[in-house]
């Protein structure tokens, strides 16, 4: 089958076109003929050698955390799925890169009437949304939330469900002014430019300041969310975008100021909780299949050119979600 992978560690030019074996499921897995596959930070990560070097079959380790698809083949003791049936996965250990990818029964749902290319988008950005808001975040309802990297895959996934679940107010940060005009498109009070973003949110909440900060970027981005929580305030941390050296929190600071910092790893929420990634997985298919969450389109490009997607991605040249399509178009 046709793959896209990488053999070295190293910019979007590693990523080739490669041939390999048609993979199988096996107990408990479900083999699916890929449609779409996700793009996402975390395979930019994976191609440039954050997560080790490539050890996969042959030497290459294939991308890609999430796909929809037709379900192709059953593993033994899969009894909910069905061959020919629309789904949308999660791959913890990567693999969507591919004309068919092996997942998890625990980690596919069905698309019900979600256009596949916009199912594709969803299931490691939509369980990693509901995720940092509610059991890291724990928000409550008339909360002000603001979102760093306000229109990336995550982050407004992170806007439409804050909103659907009670937040007050929810603003995000953006890394330019350009991207500052889509603020209402996703669902946003406001969208600041991230490096200011400190006195405007203040400004914004008359002085009182968020009580949950979402941050995938790290440095200075995440001292300065500190400062700017209302009492009880929460920052929870899912990424490290800008890729700053290690900092150190003040517990006193921290006692003293009533403030939280808290972690949300999807990939270890897979590992120890897979039912909770399943749960989310088919609340936000369902949520956006009804109108519930509104369904923003995706940017739709050939699998053939993940060498630009990555480009685009790594560079935050980017806004929403991108997906490769491996197929042509369809619709759930």
């Amino acid at each position: 089958m046709r793959a896209y992978g990488f053999k070295s560690n190293g910019g979007p030019e590693v990523l080739e076109e490669i041939q390999v074996p048609t993979p199988r499921p096996g107990p408990g897995q479900v083999l699916i003929e890929v449609a779409y596959a996700g793009v996402n930070f975390a395979e930019v990560q994976h191609r440039r050698g954050e997560f080790g070097e490539p050890d996969g079959p042959g030497g290459y380790d294939v991308p890609g955390l999430e796909v929809s698809g037709t379900v192709a083949a059953l593993g033994t003791g899969v009894t909910e799925r069905a061959v020919g049936e629309q789904v949308a996965a999660y791959l913890p250990a990567f693999g969507g890169y591919a004309e068919f990818a092996v997942a998890d029964a625990d980690f596919v749902r069905p698309v019900g009437r979600l256009p596949m290319a916009v199912a594709a988008g969803v299931p490691c950005v939509y369980p990693t949304a509901y995720g940092v808001l509610t059991d890291a975040g724990r928000l409550r309802e008339g909360e002000t939330v603001l979102i760093h990297a306000a229109v990336g895959g995550v982050g407004s996934a992170a806007a439409r469900i804050a909103r659907a679940l009670g937040a007050s107010r929810v603003l995000g940060t953006v890394g330019s002014a350009t991207k500052t005009q889509a603020a209402a498109e996703l669902g946003y009070d406001a969208l600041l430019v991230r490096e200011d973003f400190a006195d405007a949110v203040r400004e914004a909440t008359a002085g009182r300041g968020a009580d949950l900060v979402l941050d995938p970027v790290g440095g200075p981005v995440r001292r300065a969310s500190l400062e700017v929580l209302a009492p009880f305030g929460r920052v929870v941390v899912y990424g490290d975008l800008g890729r700053d050296a290690d900092w150190t929190a003040d517990v006193w600071d921290l006692w003293k100021n009533n403030r939280t910092v808290a972690g949300y790893n999807i990939g270890d929420v897979a590992r120890r909780s897979p039912a909770a990634i399943g749960r989310y997985l088919s609340t936000a298919l369902s949520a956006l299949a009804s109108g519930e969450l509104a369904s923003v389109p995706p940017a739709v490009v050939p699998a053939a050119d993940v060498v630009a997607a990555h480009r685009r991605h790594e560079a935050g040249r980017t806004q929403g979600k991108t997906v490769l399509a491996f197929a042509a178009p369809q619709v759930g």
